[in-house]
């Protein structure tokens, strides 16, 4: 492994063992992590880093970039090391020192919210090598609209036995490989060990068949050997497919006791083996000490792309003022003016022509209209397109070879949609949405907390939202999903009850930028129970007055989605006994409780009798009414029936909720 790299003759193998130790240096002053896979991919990752990757460490957010996605996010060691030794700016050696430490840039597994050069969060097994299908696709539907001179780069995933023992990868990598991502290249650290001990406890599966089968190019190397992964990965960038190189590896390599050992993946190696690593590696500096020969190596590693980076930045400023404006608006994230015009325009245009519609079809008459003002919504679904109502009239669906589209059909794939999208959201120049059934979040949810976690602008469209969806039954009708994703922190819950609600809920969950949304929507046909439109978007605060009492309110009653029509409808049974009741709409009820107390004391009122209607379950709810107060809504899994058989069947009704009123009032 002497491959020369500088004129001071600074080896492969300087290189690589400077990875190494700096991981090994790291854990061993943590006392916790995991040094083996560092220390066996870092011949892998010196290749990739010194050779082929298209990188300026000052500028590691350069739009052109190749991304780089260590999927075995438990080797954080290894990122943090390149980060450091190629220059990125707050990557600094104290930074290493403080490994797993509060507050440092070096968590346990990256963070892309709190690390520079980080270009996704990953820890949870499959999701960095599914979320980078995102960051493939993205580059090729970029460069379908703007061309090679803008959009021109590679996505690199290193991914471990278990990120491909996961779920996950193979609805990740049969999307892949359909839809001919060849500018996506997996490094596999092939080194058959697990934290069980030896791979051949649990898995036999042929991976490089498995890629094959899905549509890959699939090769197997000697990962320690730096001219075979160097000619694997020059073949794989001229490929019309994706491409994984199965680098055989030694996990801990170096280690005289451990290496090849479960023992060298999630413990420090220890004073003693640590001794005998370096001593064999033929390193003899103190802990953290790079030489200046091999640091100035690396240094010149992380500059290679700034000549690249600097003739692109040229290129934009070439273009014509307007077209080179809105590339960079869409990769900064930053939302066009025109979106809440349209809504705006919608709003009024459903006052004058009410719709009483599902809240899928509201939405994709809302899509309709945001679609045309928000060029880089990119909408799919999870082989639901006719029931989600995601796919409009105007968008084109991709096709494998064919990226100038905005429409995914991701087939049914729930898990893989979900992380596909964050991959697309987080590689900028697209806001994504993808869509399948409220009950199947529990399929999406994995990625969809990396969302939260990690402040991902993604859209999940969720439609069936409850026991209306009828006939197909408990399977199906989503109870509790309500309630686990509003305890999401960061996650958006939108639950509209009519068109106008729905417009201005896909607004908000477009104008969100530090975070995702999701939209549960119904199945059945709802009332348009909005009278009124405009600018103002009164669902803002997540819960606002529908309609007033007659009168002094004596009971508040607060509703979300296909529940506010019964609401109002309890109120007018009400009303007809003299009983003032006002109805509070909900269309998100975790943005109203982070409203200030102002705001929900102002909403909430002063009436002494509240009543929460929706058909799920209660968790939450007590926020709002206090623990005491009336609930009208699920106790318990759906059935199989007519949707409006199942509302009588479980008492959500406009009787019901007048029966319990007059009941508490009277007691």
């Amino acid at each position: 492994m002497q491959d020369t790299v500088s004129a001071d003759r600074v080896t492969h193998s300087d290189l690589a063992n400077a990875v190494r130790v700096l991981a090994m240096d790291a854990v061993e002053t943590a006392k916790s992590g995991h040094p083996g896979l560092p220390m066996g991919a870092a011949d892998i990752a010196t290749v990739l880093f010194t050779k082929f990757l298209k990188y300026d460490a000052a500028d590691p957010t350069w739009p052109d970039r190749d991304r780089f996605i260590l999927s075995a996010g438990h080797g954080s060691m290894l990122l943090y090391s390149l980060l450091h030794l190629t220059g990125v700016k707050g990557m600094t050696v104290d930074e290493l020192k403080n490994f797993r430490k509060l507050d440092s840039k070096t968590p346990g597994h990256p963070e892309n919210f709190m690390t520079p050069g980080v270009e996704t969060t990953t820890g949870p097994l499959g999701q960095g090598i599914a979320t980078a299908v995102g960051f493939a696709l993205a580059e090729r539907m970029l460069n379908a609209e703007y061309g090679n001179d803008l959009v021109d780069h590679h996505t690199y995933v290193l991914a471990s036995d278990g990120d491909l023992m996961e779920g996950i990868s193979q609805e990740a990598i049969a999307l892949a490989g359909h839809l001919k991502l060849n500018r996506m290249i997996v490094l596999w650290d092939d080194n058959e060990i697990s934290i069980d001990g030896p791979l051949s406890l649990s898995d036999s599966v042929d991976q490089v068949k498995r890629f094959q089968a899905c549509g890959w190019n699939a090769v197997r190397v000697d990962g320690h050997d730096p001219k075979a992964i160097q000619r694997a990965i020059s073949k794989a960038q001229k490929s019309d497919r994706p491409t994984l190189i199965a680098c055989k590896t030694v996990i801990g390599y170096g280690a005289p006791k451990k290496a090849g050992t479960s023992k060298a993946h999630g413990e420090p190696l220890g004073a003693e083996e640590l001794a005998g690593a370096k001593t064999a590696l033929g390193w003899s500096h103190a802990p953290f000490e790079i030489p200046d020969n091999i640091r100035d190596a690396w240094a010149k590693a992380g500059k290679k792309g700034r000549r690249l980076r600097k003739a692109w930045a040229e290129r934009l400023k070439a273009l014509p003022q307007e077209k080179r404006a809105e590339f960079e608006r869409r990769v900064k994230g930053e939302r066009p003016k025109a979106l809440a015009d349209a809504v705006a325009k919608l709003k009024d245009r459903l006052v004058a022509e009410p719709q009483n519609v599902a809240t899928r079809k509201a939405s994709e008459i809302a899509l309709e209209v945001i679609t045309e003002a928000v060029p880089e919504l990119v909408l799919g679904s999870a082989d639901l397109t006719p029931s989600n109502n995601t796919k409009t009239k105007n968008l084109n669906a991709i096709s494998p070879g064919n990226y100038a589209g905005r429409y995914i059909h991701y087939g049914i794939r729930e898990h893989g949609m979900a992380a596909a999208i964050n991959g697309i959201a987080l590689h900028g120049g697209y806001v994504p949405a993808g869509a399948t059934f409220l009950v199947f979040t529990d399929y999406a949810r994995p990625a969809m907390r990396i969302a939260a976690l990690a402040g991902i602008p993604a859209v999940y469209v969720m439609t069936h939202d409850s026991i209306g969806l009828g006939e197909d039954g408990p399977t199906h009708q989503p109870v509790e999903h309500l309630a686990a994703l509003r305890a999401m922190p960061k996650m958006r819950v939108f639950r509209p009850a009519d068109a106008i609600e729905t417009a201005e809920c896909w607004q908000m969950a477009l104008e969100r930028t530090d975070g995702p949304s999701t939209l549960a929507l119904t199945r059945q046909n709802l009332p348009q129970v909005r009278k009124v439109g405009g600018a103002e978007n009164l669902s803002a605060t997540g819960a606002y007055e529908l309609s007033p009492a007659n009168g002094k309110a004596r009971a508040t009653l607060f509703a979300s989605g296909s529940e506010v029509e019964i609401a109002l409808a309890a109120q007018k049974l009400l009303d007809e006994q003299s009983f003032a009741v006002r109805v509070v709409s909900v269309p998100s009820l975790d943005l109203f409780l982070a409203q200030p107390e102002k705001v929900r004391a102002q909403i909430i009122g002063d009436a002494p009798i509240k009543v929460a209607v929706e058909a799920a379950v209660r968790f939450g709810w007590d926020s709002v009414i206090g623990p005491d107060g009336i609930f009208v809504g699920m106790h318990g899994f759906g059935a199989s029936a007519p949707y409006k058989d199942l509302y009588k069947h479980f008492g959500i009704t406009a009787e019901a909720i007048a029966e319990k009123v007059l009941r508490t009032h009277n007691l």
